[in-house]
């Protein structure tokens, strides 16, 4: 690919459109079943769906109020009056010939994304979010000469969230991508699970001469779905349009896919314009009125559970940045609420608390999942006051750190379990009595074994103490507090 030189005088411009699978319990226009994860092809779906003559759409109640949350969550304006249209292309996923969309009035008028940055706040532009259908799926078997449609999808409740193109690096596509996705998760709009194209983005991507009075040729890269894909696809389309022009080619408009596999795009048809879909109103939907009152109070809903709150909490606690996003990712794939119970703990026990339960869960809770099953599957945490209780016991020299996360794990299974009581149980509290404990060390010290760490300790070697510790460690079966044993230790040699 072209050199790192030659890409540093060129600057790319990105824009991207977002589809956010809304997660309503039925269809946008009908009342088939909107969970089509494990269902066997054309199941889920009604008459609409095969768009029969006769048919006629009846708009999804709930999906308004979803895109609402949206809205609200994206800084947005929302349209007090909005309507659908129709949007005309010919292809076997879709019957009816054509899509119910939005249009000249979409439901999202223009707002803004915040999105932290290493270094910086970066502010993106949005244009609009609109409803709309989605269409089937087609699928393509190996060796064979004809596809598949599975209907399963169509009707399925869009939301397309359409940026400016405010960004103008790799990395600052996938901040925002990422931000989007929190957005979306935490305003409660859809299940965000990326695997199953709850969300999928499309790219477009110019490249241009730095300080050039115009952008280059727009080129856009159809249905990525996760953040490294993004990443990647920027990277590598920029690279290989300044390498078109380097040589002296032009870019041609047009649509691209990504090969996850090559690590490449791949040119798959012209770029097409809103002509060449005949837009015309829907005259089977009537044109959409909210009251200020439903925004009122779907907006008094969501401003407090969004991503630049929360961050706000955590960090006022004490966790850095870095964490508080690990944080807030954890909590979409997770869906444990480690966020909440974060604050719950700050709220009710203090700072203190609530950052030992965020270290546990970070370095810990969630590192054991990855690590042992592969996936980050559901399952219990320890309650508030339990985490509370392990952290003073903690705090108090009655519970190691291996302790005290032995113990939080255990108590994941048990919410209701008292802690003080299940760390005796499982016998993790520490011997902490100076008088049984330096008894137990004037024995290992008159140890013949013990006389070279002795020595080396007295002779300035400090990290020989190791071993005295390590003995007090075996003969107490663990249980012996290792901070204070240390202390005793010194004082008996000094």
């Amino acid at each position: 690919m072209t050199d790192k030189k030659i890409l540093d005088q060129y600057q790319p411009t990105v824009g991207i459109e977002c589809h956010v699978q809304l997660k309503t319990k039925t269809k946008l226009f009908s009342g088939a079943d909107n969970d089509a994860r494990e269902a066997a092809p054309n199941t889920t779906v009604s008459p609409i769906c095969f768009g029969l003559p006769g048919t006629l759409p009846v708009l999804n109640a709930a999906a308004v109020d979803l895109a609402i949350r949206a809205g609200v969550a994206l800084n947005a304006e929302i349209a007090k009056i909005s309507s659908f249209d129709r949007k005309h292309y010919f292809y076997p996923d879709l019957p009816k010939g054509y899509q119910i969309t939005q249009l000249d009035q979409p439901i999202v008028g223009p707002g803004f994304v915040e999105v932290p940055l290493k270094d910086r706040t970066l502010k993106i532009r949005i244009i609009r979010a609109h409803l709309e259908e989605d269409a089937g799926k087609l699928t393509h078997p190996e060796g064979a000469d004809y596809s598949l449609v599975d209907l399963n999808r169509a009707g399925t409740p869009l939301l397309e969230i359409v940026s400016e193109a405010d960004m103008h690096s790799a990395e600052e596509a996938k901040a925002y991508v990422q931000e989007l996705y929190l957005l979306m998760k935490y305003a409660d709009v859809s299940d965000c699970n990326l695997y199953y194209g709850n969300m999928r983005f499309d790219v477009n991507i110019s490249a241009a001469k730095k300080g050039a009075a115009k952008w280059g040729t727009r080129v856009e890269i159809k249905n990525l779905n996760s953040f490294r894909s993004v990443e990647r696809a920027v990277e590598y389309e920029f690279a290989r349009q300044v390498e078109l022009l380097e040589k002296g080619g032009e870019v041609v408009q047009e649509t691209r896919g990504w090969n996850d596999a090559a690590q490449k795009t791949i040119a798959q048809r012209g770029k097409e314009n809103a002509h060449d879909y005949r837009y015309f109103p829907e005259p089977d939907v009537p044109p959409l009125e909210i009251s200020d009152a439903r925004i009122a109070k779907i907006r008094s809903e969501v401003e407090t559970r969004l991503p630049a709150k929360l961050r706000a909490k955590l960090q006022a606690v004490g966790i850095r940045s870095d964490n508080a996003e690990t944080l807030l990712l954890a909590d979409v794939e997770v869906n444990l609420g480690y966020v909440p119970r974060i604050v719950k703990i700050a709220d009710k026990y203090g700072s203190s608390q609530a950052l030992f339960a965020a270290n546990f869960l970070i370095n810990r809770d969630l590192k054991e999942r990855k690590e042992t099953t592969g996936t980050r599957e559901p399952s219990g945490l320890p309650s508030e006051k339990q985490f509370a209780e392990v952290f003073e016991m903690t705090s108090a020299g009655e519970l190691s750190s291996n302790g005290a996360d032995a113990l939080l794990i255990a108590l994941r299974s048990d919410a209701d379990a008292n802690a003080r009581e299940a760390a005796k149980q499982q016998g993790l509290i520490q011997e902490n009595d100076q008088a049984a404990l330096g008894a137990m060390l004037d024995e290992i010290l008159a140890d013949p074994a013990s006389q070279k760490a002795v020595a080396d300790i007295k002779a300035g070697n400090t990290k020989a103490i190791a071993y005295l510790v390590g003995q007090a460690m075996k003969r107490s079966g663990g249980k012996a507090n290792p901070g204070l044993v240390t202390q005793l230790v010194m004082r008996r040699l000094q």
